[in-house]
């Protein structure tokens, strides 16, 4: 007897819909045809049977906050900073918790069951990471949430950031944080990279920096990051954020950063949202983009996973916890419109994010957790297309959220009367 069976599910790289068998929370059969008794038997209808989305690069302590105590006019990071300075005085653990946990409602009806958010470090009263590590106590049962310990005003600007960061870490937050490119010098900006680094390494934990999110293309401390990486031995773990500044520097440099990268075995992390909206604000035109060289770091071998960054706070007043709203972005923003990207960024929000968080590998497959997403789509390509409904989500074979189908009455002389959104089949590969 089977907890769920799936019938008729496409894998992202199928050309053919399986049945998929679900017992005990685990993945015990894929095949074309499973005749078995289940509790629930789910027709997917030859739809899109994926992995959980995952989130590497967040704000939840910020998410929701949009017009505390005011809105950002200007739309610029150096505007968001500061009104989130006017707003981290007057935070309760208590607020912080409410917005963070109906974030997470909304991610999980999104099918996002994974998510790496920062955590601002530099309020005396760690305000913020009390009230965090409450909610991934909480939502440990559907979500796998990561905090990182994010001196957000620079370690070495804030007064007692270091303090407050090693605090963070004694109360059980998961990674080490840092915004080297917010301090005062460059020198301070490297050395702060070091620093960090070795508490990574000292204490065994991950490391993940915003790194030069700026247009200067002399912002460069991703190479401090990637040679500290070596220095201490932190490949796999070390991750980079943003790295917007790549945009702007001269492609004879950035031939030599890249490869350095990929020898470190650095994680990057782009925000296509936030990057492209915070990014390129002094420039008149041209008009920069404001994305780091994505199709160039692929290239290379780097992971590059696609990250949310921002929901309705100083930073982004739009965002909705959907994932292939962000893969969306990034496809029009490199740009990268063939066949082969466009399927890459989908993995992107699920296996790369997840190579990025230091998880297993999602891929669903016969021993794997029962943990997906079923979407109103026939391929990765067509659910990034049309930022498809999330049918079901499970985790480890529990019902988590469903929706209904979304789908469109029609009154047109002589057409049909309904309309799906996929509106005609997905054409070949190339």
């Amino acid at each position: 007897m089977l907890d769920i069976l799936v019938r008729a599910a496409r894998l992202p790289d199928a050309k053919l819909p399986a049945d998929i068998a679900i017992r005990d929370g685990r993945i015990v059969e894929i095949a074309p045809r499973i005749e078995a008794q289940a509790a629930r038997v789910i027709d997917a209808a030859g739809q899109l049977v994926a992995p959980p989305f995952v989130d590497p690069h967040f704000h939840m302590d910020a998410t929701l906050s949009l017009g505390l105590p005011r809105l950002n006019r200007s739309g610029t990071l150096l505007e968001g900073i500061a009104l989130w300075g006017e707003l981290k005085p007057l935070l309760t653990p208590e607020a912080v918790m409410e917005r963070a946990l109906r974030y997470c409602d909304l991610a999980v009806s999104q099918g996002l069951l994974a998510i790496r958010s920062h955590v601002d470090v530099c309020d005396d009263r760690l305000t913020a990471t009390e009230a965090l590590l409450e909610v991934r106590r909480r939502v440990a049962p559907y979500i796998d949430l990561q905090l990182v310990a994010f001196p957000q005003d620079g370690l070495y600007r804030s007064p007692n950031a270091e303090k407050n960061l090693l605090r963070a870490l004694d109360m059980g937050v998961d990674v080490v944080g840092g915004i080297p490119h917010f301090e005062r010098t460059m020198q301070a900006g490297t050395d702060s990279v070091r620093r960090l680094c070795e508490i990574a390494a000292d204490r065994g934990l991950p490391v993940d920096l915003h790194c030069d999110e700026s247009d200067d293309p002399l912002s460069r401390h991703i190479e401090t990051l990637a040679a500290e990486t070596l220095r201490l031995g932190l490949q796999g773990r070390a991750t980079g954020s943003h790295c917007t500044s790549m945009h702007s520097m001269d492609n004879y440099y950035a031939s030599k950063l890249i490869p350095l990268i990929a020898e470190a075995g650095l994680h990057i992390i782009p925000n296509p949202l936030i990057n492209i909206t915070l990014q390129g604000r002094s420039d008149t035109y041209p008009r920069r983009r404001g994305l780091t060289r994505i199709a160039e770091l692929r290239a290379a071998g780097v992971n590059v996973a696609l990250g949310q960054d921002c929901t309705m706070d100083p930073w982004y007043p739009l965002g909705s916890a959907d994932m292939l709203e962000v893969a969306h972005m990034g496809i029009h923003a490199v740009p990268m419109t063939s066949r082969e990207a466009m399927a890459w960024a989908f993995r992107s929000v699920t296996q790369g994010g997840a190579a990025a968080m230091g998880l297993p590998d999602p891929t669903l497959r016969v021993g794997g957790p029962a943990s997906l997403v079923i979407l109103q789509a026939r391929d990765p390509i067509e659910a990034i297309r049309l930022r498809a409904t999330r049918l079901y989500v499970l985790r480890e074979g529990r019902i988590l959220a469903e929706t209904a189908p979304r789908q469109a009455r029609l009154s047109l002389p002589g057409r049909p009367e309904t309309l799906d959104p996929a509106a005609y089949a997905p054409i070949a590969e190339d």
